[in-house]
């Protein structure tokens, strides 16, 4: 009943759909991580950690509900269901369990030891690589679609005039909420702090050619035309320790609590497999 239902968990996470859609390959892959994952959680749930552990009501009801989202219609979820052997009753006692793995896990990792700001500055000094902004651009633009040849002219028309008389971003901004036909347009044309290669190939060069305050010729693209404004350059160089503080510290915290639970479940699993197991896997 568990596998079963593993099968199912897994073969969403590793593959985003269900399992009777798998191909030879990735079912022979879902077998071999669930036949790991299955033994693993045997030996969680047999450790001193998991015997005071309770699911409140409320988070496996809502995880059964996102199980259930994850299908077109009720009826797809209950067949998905039989094929893996599993009827509502067993599907809710299996999610339990594996909720009772996650809360186990989850507090071990609690006991995973802070990170302090100090630890993240000597990572920031000696990962510098990992903190250099690459060039960008503060961008707007102004998009017009087309269905002929001639709606092409015209808009080309257009945006030739719009570019020679805008003279500042203000303009630029008001232009764009009246005639661009981009969800951007709303915030006046505003593409936000681009880097290169974030930008359609016709428009990335013309953008990063760009001097602040000024604007590209007529760009095509498959959506339509274009004209660029380049509000504001921002040249590489290393962020400031300040900018990236707290992600260095989510960053190694999150390193912290995975290996407090990847050494745990080893500690575990050497404690809880009989003898005679350990004597055949070390042979």
């Amino acid at each position: 009943m568990q596998y079963g239902y593993l099968e199912l968990k897994l073969s969403w996470e590793l593959f985003a759909k269900a399992p009777e859609t798998l191909s030879e390959p990735e079912r022979s892959r879902l077998f071999k991580v669930a036949s790991r994952q299955n033994n693993i959680e045997q030996h969680i749930l047999a450790s001193g950690d998991a015997a005071n552990v309770v699911v409140p009501a409320a988070t496996l009801a809502n995880r059964l509900d996102e199980i259930r989202k994850r299908y077109p219609s009720a009826d797809e979820f209950i067949q998905d269901l039989e094929r893996i052997g599993l009827g509502e009753t067993e599907l809710e006692e299996a999610v339990e369990r594996d909720l009772r793995v996650e809360a186990v896990l989850e507090k071990v990792a609690a006991e995973a030891s802070p990170v302090s700001a100090v630890d993240a500055e000597i990572y920031y000094r000696l990962h510098p690589e990992s903190f250099v902004r690459p060039p960008s651009r503060r961008l707007r633009h102004i998009l017009i679609t087309y269905d002929n040849g001639q709606q092409k002219d015209k808009a080309r028309t257009q945006l030739e005039v719009l570019r020679l008389t805008l003279k500042n971003a203000d303009q630029f901004g008001a232009a764009a909420q009246r005639l661009s036909q981009c969800p951007t347009a709303l915030e006046g044309g505003q593409l936000g702090v681009v880097k290169r290669n974030q930008l359609y190939p016709q428009l990335d060069a013309a953008a990063f050619a760009l001097g602040a305050g000024q604007t590209s010729k007529v760009l095509e693209s498959p959506i339509g035309l274009h004209i660029l404004r380049c509000d504001e350059i921002f040249p590489s160089g290393m962020l400031p320790f300040a900018e990236v503080q707290e992600k260095i510290i989510d960053h190694l915290y999150d390193k912290r609590r995975r290996k407090a639970q990847r050494d745990w479940i080893v500690r575990c699993c050497v404690n809880t497999v009989p003898e005679v197991e350990l004597a055949r896997n070390s042979a």
